[in-house]
């Protein structure tokens, strides 16, 4: 199981050093389905990178998550909460123990409390008006102290205890508020349980605010986040939190203990025995569904207060979602168009037809010094790495490159390079399609799909994201979280539009019952009446309401935005800009109709202006606050309509963030201001809001002393007003901005001491609230988590209004990155620009130094929006002397031209090095400006080291994506966890598992599609459920179990088995198959591929010679584990069901063409179970290949020569052409696809011997054809040593030699005709006159000459008397193809007998071959046609002709030939025994011969037969009724050979001395191990120099003993296999013993068929070796090892 049981409990990762395991069980409830759940409380431990040990651990209980579950994923997860029968043990009823106090004592305490209660009460109503006596706080403080007791705590728990706490909180005394505040604490200090119920109690009185001071409020909300603290600690370290007052967060406190208590209520209400058998039968109850419209509302009245408290409703309105409607599940990667380097000069490997001719040419074309590329995976190296080419040799792999992927050489084969050529020949391109899909070397078939594959109709591959088939009546209504969400808005009108809106839904909708509150809730409303009340709803909302309207899921979808395209409000929607145009036209017509008597004064012109129809309502307010006295009957009625529509009031305040020389108007917005705060009702506008404007005017150092005086004023009326107003200032730090203030004007700013001093007593306040806002709004979040927990266990739909809006806000910014030391866009500097880049390279080292007058150097930073500057640092050194900066100023503005806010002045000391410019803004600024008025000595340039500036979080994104995916990741992990449990239990359970993550998928992929923004938050949640809830059911279902078999492995295994019943389609197997395929399909329709890293293109140098940069390489990805163990149960499933064929099957007759069609039975399978991946059809390959890995040497051996024998058959059938010839080619091509697995298997160099036989003997018998080339090169892999593919390359020699024998005769002809020609001249010379002495000598020197021609003429007629006579024979002379075979490649030393030319070939055979052996001598000096050391010819029997028998043409072998030619010659019979001494054969040579020869259609007749061979003689032509004529082909058949036979043990006997060799070395050189090179090295020089094998053994093997660099490999890759030898971690080419197993099997199955069991177990013989310089042997003088015989 997926997890970790330690020692406490089973424990679930949830990221790095980060697990959650089961605490506690909470409490327990009746589930949606009937079953009971409970509430576990899991607890978060997070551990050091090690993760063992308990000194890295931190308090467990600092952060828990609680989630519902239900009995089977208890029984699955949490082991610790089952008692001994198995059965869940509930929460403890059992009550807290009274301690010492008995009973007696118990309850004369009870009486006590109850008449101090009644008689503090009697003595606070006296108290009325008066100082509170003594005998009232004696009372409180002894109730203080029983009510700390806590078995008393049920007696505080009379209504006439809250009554009390009331009136004392209420009361204008500060000792009895202070009473009523001990008292709380102590009530609640028993429990966190007992402390929100008080705090709800007290806050559910109604007008509570009314009642409530400054100092009451505080000591409720401190409880209160005292009560929140342990339940939700959640940080928000770096995120800028907006100043809530504490009007507000009290507020919001209210709304959240509500919301609280109804989800208590909902929870219990769910465990009441009436609601289980209602929930059994899907009828809730009418309470519970009161309980769940009550929640609903309040949790969306209560996410709308907190969206204004934390000024959400600011940002840009969200639009609808901008997500694709594609899974979430599948990574959607970006694929930006980059760029790669190919060649100009050379081709690609896609330009050519077949890889041996891609291979030819780039050995051709490739120099040393060339750029490569590797196109395939090749042990270290891998697909994509470049290098540079170095050497090559004809060794196995032949290509040596300097990959800079390691920094070292490696070697390589030809068809893997491409070639990029010089640097010169390099271009840079832009790649179309970065994917062109993963092909395997020696993959099946022609070419593999690609990893990326996708089904066309993706039916099985994302069901879960087309939409489920929706009822046609459902889609004419509203949904009920739809039409709740409209409720919501409609309970907020009035009484009197609320009964409108009732009468409304009661005349469209037919009913029979009258409606009210209770009844709206369960409506089911056409849409078309929805439309109608979203178009009236707007103009009867106040402005908050509007904007959550606006916001809101269901204006988004029915609202007159998603009616653009209908005709039935086209005139209201081109007027329509925005809804709240609604509004503004009609206060502009009232205006227009009822024009004011009075505008604004100048001052305000603008902002009235501004505001448009709004500015009216600021003009009237200027008017009531302008004269002496005020009218209170004037000022009211604006106050009210500014708390509807506070949109002027905000502007007013705003303005005082505007420049300085905007006197006139700050001094007229400040006097409004103070006048304004005299009203009790303008404490209810958002004062707050807007507060960082009055920071600023304060802050700035340009501000007129007047504006600063009345500021001060209108702030200290404001917090004596309202502390909740000093606690703001004092977040805003505005203690440190009056302190500054009042050094700057010498301490003349009247009130500014007193209004200092009040706000640094609300330092403690100012804490408290930061830590409400953050418990609040963690709270929030946890609960928002609680219900998408829900919502996935019981697939009920979310009917919160706003749960959306909520969610958008929270996942704000996640697709926008912005980290800390990225806070800028660009950086801008005064003078030297190309210095700028030294500000921010972090190198304290290096510097930017300005050029200029001095005073006029600056540096700019343009911010990224929405970033608030944490701290701005700036770097210096003082050994710059004075190029030092001395004094700094930092000014904020709008745009580069309108920079002139100073935000900070700072005096650098010379001994600095770090000098903070800003710390904690809480406005942003687009453009902040650094300007060095002046350096250190009057330095006039200065020098800069460096920049740091650090912003805040930019969203919540970052925390709630933990926390979504914390939960996201417990939720299913638990469940895959209990899914896997029942899996274990019945593996039939496996069938349901696609229904059941289908079901899962598709809730996910839904609630992303309803409430998720964007693709990357949607993406994240996908991620994280794929990798919780799928990977550890893969990895449960791939896991084995007792009996060896994982449950995936036995449910493939069943749908292999019934494929052939599965074909009828009304069958329980195809039911059964369609489930498998669903659930494989789903399996494995997600990437596994992670999204790479961008590549960095960086320039090289050009030229041959250049220096290469590592640092352009990047690290590849791993594959998925998901698909790393389907792919290995695969491969599992496949080993077996090909072991038990082979087991079965393999001495049939018709092995081989069973095999092939199991084969592709099973290729087949794997493509309708997981499509045409190259994974899975590699898996396929790998188990194929396990299995034959499996087998005895001797078995393998046969069932190779098996395939060997099967493809020489199709080939030799393939001539027959027709129909029949089609079919073997059909064939042929199956089993070539099959045996493709051989390749990289130690049985490749087995059925490479067996191929290589059967191969000559085709090659030499029929002659060779276009498909023996078309066969090696599909099969190329499979031919370790590639003796094939020489034989087909000796053929072309020998074709080219005998081209050359054609031209030589010609030569020959030519020299002959030549002599002649001389003789003739000689003779004519020799009668000529000689008188003269000069030509007597000159006639002597040509006599000489052609006496020694002469003389070599006779030599040549001695030798070639013969010849002479053919040369000039008369008739037609045979045509004669001498084929020179090589035995390094062909099987001919052990096979063939040497023909002895003069005693068995008629003399025109015999002069020809004459004179191609002169020929083949003289050609050895020729480099062209051979290389090597000068070889010699030997003539054998092998061979082929064409006889002229009549009019017959009869096909023979060269022995048949002899035989015919023989008999014509002798005209008379002939026996055998004296054919076999005149030729020398062996006596099966001549049979083998013969039988075709006497056979129906051979000229010949055996008689008189004996046990020596008979009589030959020429059959009479009259015993034929009627001659025969065309081709007759009397060729011996194939000779087929015998893994049984003596050749195959000598071939075992040669693996097992191989094996033995390769352990002995490596045991001798212990756990350092050796090169694979270094070893094989060693193995060839052991077995060549030996003394092992003895002589006697190696002379027993005949062939065998021959041993090469492939033979060496096979048996490493053999041991390798069998665990026998290990590799290296760090180094995989070093290879080093691993444990002492026996190297080949105690025994073998009998080969015979007729046996009837398996042969007695093989007996060890040990052989002695004498040390002799053999490199593995030590120091000993005799060593031993132990074979098989």
């Amino acid at each position: 199981m997926v997890g970790e049981l330690r020692y406490r409990e089973f424990r679930v990762p949830l990221g790095p050093g980060l697990h959650a395991y089961p605490d506690e069980l909470i409490r327990q409830r009746v589930g949606h389905d009937g079953h009971p759940e409970y509430q576990i409380r899991w607890l978060i431990l997070r551990r050091g990178d090690d993760g063992e040990g308990d000194s890295s651990q931190v308090d467990c209980k600092a952060e828990h998550i609680l989630l519902w579950m239900s009995d089977d994923e208890i029984y699955a997860n949490c082991h610790k909460m089952l008692g001994e029968d198995g059965q869940v043990v509930g929460p403890s009823q059992e009550s807290a123990e009274v301690g010492a106090l008995d009973k007696s004592v118990l309850g004369e305490m009870e009486t006590d409390v109850k008449s101090l209660i009644q008689r503090a009460l009697r003595q606070l109503e006296e108290c009325v008006g008066t100082v509170p006596p003594a005998p009232l706080l004696h009372t409180v403080h002894v109730l203080s102290a029983y009510a700390s007791i806590e078995p008393l705590t049920g007696v505080f728990k009379d209504p006439r205890v809250q009554d009390l706490l009331m009136s004392m909180l209420s009361s204008p005394d500060y000792q009895i508020r202070w009473s009523a505040g001990r008292m709380i604490q102590a009530l609640s200090s028993h429990d966190a349980g007992t402390r929100t119920q008080i705090l709800l109690s007290l806050s559910q009185q109604e007008a509570i605010e009314k009642h409530l001071d400054f100092d009451s409020r505080c000591a409720l909300l401190a409880l209160f986040a005292q009560a929140t603290l342990a339940e939700h600690p959640m940080s928000f370290e770096g995120i800028q939190l907006p100043q809530v007052p504490g009007r507000l967060l009290f507020s919001l406190v209210k709304r959240y203990l509500q919301v609280t208590s109804l989800l208590d209520r909902l929870n219990d209400s769910a465990g009441e025995p009436g609601a289980q058998n209602n929930s059994a039968a899907g009828r809730p109850s009418a309470e519970r569904n009161r309980l769940q419209m009550e929640f609903s509302m309040a949790m969306g009245t209560l996410i709308s207060e907190l969206v204004q408290a934390m000024r959400w409703d600011w940002a840009t309105r969200p639009g609808s979602s901008a997500r694709s409607s594609g899974s979430i599940f599948q990574p959607q990667p970006a694929a930006p168009r980059r760029t790669f380097r190919r060649s100009r000069r050379f081709r690609p490997r896609n330009e050519f037809a077949s890889g041996n001719t891609y291979a030819l040419y780039v050995r051709d074309m490739l120099q040393p010094g060339m750029r490569v590329r590797m196109l395939d995976n090749y042990q270290e190296i891998s697909a994509g790495d470049e290098g540079e080419f170095r050497q090559s040799n004809s060794g196995v792999p032949p290509v040596q490159v300097l990959w800079e992927s390691t920094g070292r050489t490696y070697w390589v084969h030809w068809h893997m390079l491409e070639i990029l050529g010089f640097e010169e020949d390099i271009e840079d391109v832009v790649e179309v399609d970065e994917r062109q899909g993963a092909v395997i070397n020696g993959a099946l078939g022609g070419g593999l799909p690609c990893w990326r594959w996708r089904p066309m109709s993706e039916l099985y591959a994302v069901p879960y994201v087309a939409p489920e088939e929706a009822d046609i009546e459902e889609s004419e209504h509203l949904a009920q979280a739809e039409w709740w969400e409209l409720l919501f808005f409609i309970k907020k009108l009035d009484r009197s539009d609320i009964q409108q809106v009732v009468q409304i839904l009661q005349d469209n909708l037919d009913g029979e019952h009258v409606l009210d509150e209770e009844i709206l809730p369960e409506l089911t409303v056409p849409i078309e009446l929805a439309q109608d009340l979203l178009l009236s709803l707007p103009q009867k909302l106040d402005d908050s309401a509007l904007r959550d309207l606006l916001n809101c899921h269901i204006y988004r979808k029915y609202g007159p935005e998603a009616l653009a395209g209908q005709l039935a409000y086209p005139s209201f929607l081109e007027a329509r800009q925005d809804v709240l145009l609604l509004k503004s036209q009609a206060q502009l017509q009232e205006s227009e109709a009822n024009p004011p008597s009075q505008s604004a004064s100048p001052a305000l012109q603008h902002l009235v202006e501004a505001l448009g129809s709004s500015g009216k309502l600021l003009v009237d307010l200027e008017r009531a606050l302008s004269c002496d006295a005020p009218q209170e009957s004037e000022v009211k009625p604006c106050l009210l309509r500014l708390q509807r529509q506070p949109q002027p009031f905000l502007t007013l305040m705003q303005s005082l963030d505007t420049s300085a020389t905007n006197k006139t108007l700050h001094l007229t917005v400040l006097s409004i201001l103070t006048k304004l705060v005299d009203y009790p009702e303008a404490l209810l506008l958002p004062w707050h809001e807007p507060m960082d404007a009055c920071m600023v005017c304060l802050r700035s150092p340009n501000t007129d002393r007047e504006v600063l005086q009345q500021l001060i004023f209108f702030l200290h009326r404001l917090t004596s007003a309202s502390r909740d107003y000093a606690v703001i200032l004092n977040q805003l730090g505005a203690r440190e901005a009056i302190s500054k203030a009042l050094e700057k004007h010498l301490g003349k700013l009247e009130l500014a001491q007193e209004l200092r001093d009040m706000v640094f007593k609300c330092e403690k306040h100012a804490h408290l609230y930061r830590k409400l806002t953050t418990n609040i709004l963690g709270g929030c979040i946890q609960m928002a988590l609680g219900q998408i927990e829900d919502h996935r266990r019981t697939h009920r739909p979310i009917n919160i209004p706003f749960f959306d809006v909520f969610l958008r806000y929270l996942c704000q910014g996640s697709s926008v990155e912005t980290k800390e030391n990225k806070c800028w866009e660009k950086v801008e500097v005064s003078s030297n620009p190309h210095r700028a880049s030294k500000l921010t390279d972090r190198n304290p080292k290096t510097y930017w130094e300005s050029s200029g007058s001095a005073g006029s150097h600056c540096i700019t930073l343009h911010m990224r929006r929405g970033v608030l500057v944490r701290q701005l640092t700036m770097l210096v050194a003082g050994e710059d002397a004075s190029y030092m900066p001395a004094r700094v100023v930092v000014c904020g503005g709008n745009s580069t031209s309108a920079v002139n806010t100073e935000l900070n002045s700072v005096n650098v000391m010379p001994c600095a090095s770090r000098v903070t410019l800003l710390e904690n803004l809480t406005c942003f600024w687009p453009v902040i400006q650094i300007r060095i008025k002046r350096c250190q000595q009057g330095g006039i340039d200065t020098r800069i080291r460096g920049l740091e500036v650090l912003g805040p979080k930019p969203t919540f994104w970052p925390v709630f994506r933990e926390q979504l995916c914390r939960h996201t990741r417990l939720f299913y992990m638990v469940r895959a966890q209990a899914w896997s449990q029942d899996i274990a239990e019945d593996r039939r359970s496996l069938l349901h598992l696609s229904s059941r993550l289908n079901g899962a998928l598709r809730q996910e992929q839904n609630f992303a599609d309803r409430f998720l923004p964007d693709d990357e938050a949607a993406q994240a949640l996908g991620k994280t459920c794929w990798e919780a809830l799928v990977s550890p059911l893969v990895q449960n279902i791939t896991t084995a179990d007792e009996d060896g078999k994982s449950p995936l492995g036995w449910l493939l295994d069943q749908y292999l088995e019934c494929r052939e019943a599965a074909r009828n389609s009304q069958s329980r197997a195809a039911a059964f198959s369609a489930r498998v395929r669903r659930l494989t399909h789903l399996l494995v329709h997600v990437d596994p591929c992670e999204k790479a890293p961008p590549v960095v293109a960086i320039p090289q140098p050009k030229g041959r010679t250049r220096s290469h940069d590592w640092s352009s390489l990047v690290t590849r990805g791993l594959p998925s584990s998901i698909m790393r163990n389907l792919t290995r149960c695969w491969h599992t499933v496949v080993e077996e069901q090909v072991n038990n064929f082979l087991t079965s099957y393999w001495q049939d007759d018709d092995f081989v063409p069973r095999y092939c069609e199991h084969f592709y039975n099973l290729q087949k399978s794997s493509s309708e179970l997981f499509g045409p991946r190259a994974a899975f059809l590699q898996a396929l390959k790998q188990g194929c290949a396990g299995a034959l890995l499996r087998l005895p040497f001797l078995r393998a051996a046969h069932v190779t020569e098996q395939f060997a024998r099967h493809i020489d058959q199709r080939i030799q059938g393939s001539r027959m052409g027709g129909a029949r010839g089609l079919e073997m080619l059909a064939q042929l091509q199956r089993c070539l696809e099959t045996v493709l697995i051989f390749s990289g298997l130690e049985i490749a160099t087995t059925f490479e011997h067996y191929y290589q036989h059967y191969m000559a003997d085709r090659l030499l018998s029929v002659g060779s054809s276009w498909l023996e080339g078309a066969v090696l090169e599909q099969i190329d892999p499979c031919f370790p040593n590639r003796l094939p593919q020489q034989m087909l390359q000796s053929l072309s020699t020998s074709e080219e030699l005998q081209r050359q024998f054609h031209v030589y005769q010609l030569q020959q002809l030519d020299e002959e005709l030549l002599k002649l020609d001389d003789t003739e001249k000689k003779i004519q010379v020799d009668h000529e006159d000689t008188s003269k002495e000069q030509e007597s000598e000159k006639k002597g020197n040509v006599g000489a000459t052609a006496a020694e021609v002469a003389m070599a003429d006779g030599e040549e007629e001695e030798e070639e008397e013969e010849e002479e006579e053919e040369l000039y024979g008369e008739g037609d002379m045979p045509e004669i193809s001498v084929l020179v075979l090589s035995p390094r490649c062909w099987p001919v030393a052990s096979i063939c007998h040497t023909l002895n030319l003069r005693t068995c070939l008629p003399s025109y055979l015999r002069a020809t071959l004459d004179r191609y052996s002169n020929f083949y001598s003289k050609s050895q000096s020729h480099p062209v046609l051979e290389r090597g050391p000068q070889t010699q010819l030997q003539w054998t029997w092998l061979g082929r002709a064409e006889l002229q028998y009549g009019e017959q043409i009869l096909h023979v072998s060269t022995v048949q030939m002899w035989l015919l030619l023989h008999l014509n010659d002798l005209k008379v019979v002939a026996s055998i025994e004296s054919l076999r001494g005149l030729s020398g054969l062996p006596l099966d040579v001549l049979n083998q011969a013969v039988v075709p020869l006497t056979s129906s259609r051979g000229p010949l007749d055996l008689q008189e037969q004996d046990a020596v061979g008979g009589v030959l003689k020429v059959r009479d032509d009259s015993e034929e009724p009627r001659p025969r004529r065309g081709n007759v082909w009397l060729i011996p058949p194939q000779t087929y050979m015998k893994a049984e036979d003596e050749e195959g043990r000598n071939f075992e006997k040669r693996w097992n001395l191989l094996n033995c060799l390769v352990v002995r070395i490596l045991k001798a050189h212990g756990d350092e191990g050796l090169h694979i090179d270094r070893l094989v090295c060693l193995v060839l020089e052991a077995w060549q120099k030996g003394p092992c094998p003895p002589r006697n053994l190696v002379s027993s093997l005949g062939r065998g003993s021959v041993c090469g660099s492939t033979d060496v490999l096979s048996c490493i890759l053999h041991l390798l296999g069998k665990g026998t030898l290990r590799r290296h971690d760090d180094r995989p080419q070093v290879l080093s013993y691993a444990v002492p197993v026996t190297v080949m099997e105690p025994h073998t199955e009998s080969l015979n068929p007729s046996s009837s069991g398996p042969n007695p177990p093989l007996t060890f013989h040990t052989l002695q070796i004498r040390s002799r310089g053999v490199p593995y042997a030590s120091s000993t003088g005799t060593q031993s090892f132990s074979t098989f015989r």
